[in-house]
């Protein structure tokens, strides 16, 4: 399901995942183009997206402040 991220208003944009495979190892890409791993599982990708999503946050919120 598509939905607006907090503070979108207008109509939800098209988002591809960024999780894939490769053989039997699983990466993620970042909208710079980098694509991280290789990881054993997806759940050990999606774990690191996670991680990697936060602290690119963390990151903002210390430029913004």
């Amino acid at each position: 399901m598509r939905a607006n991220r907090q503070g979108e208003d207008r109509p939800v944009p098209f988002r591809s995942g960024r999780l894939f495979s490769v053989g039997d190892k699983w990466y993620f890409a970042t909208r710079e183009g980098l694509d991280h791993g290789p990881f054993d599982s997806r759940a050990d990708a999606e774990a690191e997206l996670r991680l990697f999503l936060r602290d690119i946050a963390t990151a903002d919120q210390r430029l913004i402040t």
